[in-house]
């Protein structure tokens, strides 16, 4: 009897950790105060963080390029934050993310009504241009890049950092 339950309990416990493991990734909210979280999660570690959207073009170009970054990096934590001002673009969002290899990467999406707070609290002097991007260094230290990110740039940068020692 007692082997028996053991063996139900052990089941139980490879199902939960196998369904949790298994659980889709989900687009986070980025609401006031999330930009305050996404540097606290990744304090002390390099950060890329690119803003981009559905609709704009560009982006479309560069989504695949910074997949194949994320996979070749994988000492650089990448942050990506879809900022466009069409709504209720869930599916395409995630179908452009998929594609460009980013689905494992930490997904945000604007979901406040007031885009100009959101943006004030990334950086006052953004007016909402995209694609953006942020290169957060282990010490803090920010890099905007506005406009498509030259790969080589982000190699360049990519290879300071985890040169850096620990």
């Amino acid at each position: 009897m007692t082997r028996h339950l053991l063996a139900g309990v052990f089941l139980v416990g490879l199902l939960l950790s196998a369904t949790a493991s298994e659980a889709p990734q989900q687009m986070k909210p980025f609401v006031r105060g999330s930009w305050q979280d996404v540097l606290r999660s990744h304090a002390g570690r390099p950060t890329l963080v690119h803003f981009w959207g559905v609709t704009c073009g560009p982006c479309k170009v560069e989504l695949p390029l910074l997949g194949k970054f994320m996979t070749d990096h994988a000492g650089i934590d990448v942050v990506t934050i879809s900022a466009d001002l069409v709504p209720d673009l869930p599916g395409a969002t995630r179908s452009m993310l998929e594609k460009a290899g980013l689905w494992p990467a930490e997904n945000w999406t604007f979901s406040d009504g007031f885009v100009e707070r959101l943006r004030f609290e990334i950086d006052p002097a953004w007016q909402g241009d995209i694609p953006r991007t942020i290169l957060i260094s282990r010490d803090g230290t920010m890099t905007t890049i506005e406009g498509s990110a030259e790969m080589k740039e982000l190699e360049k940068w990519s290879d300071q950092q985890l040169a850096v020692k620990r």
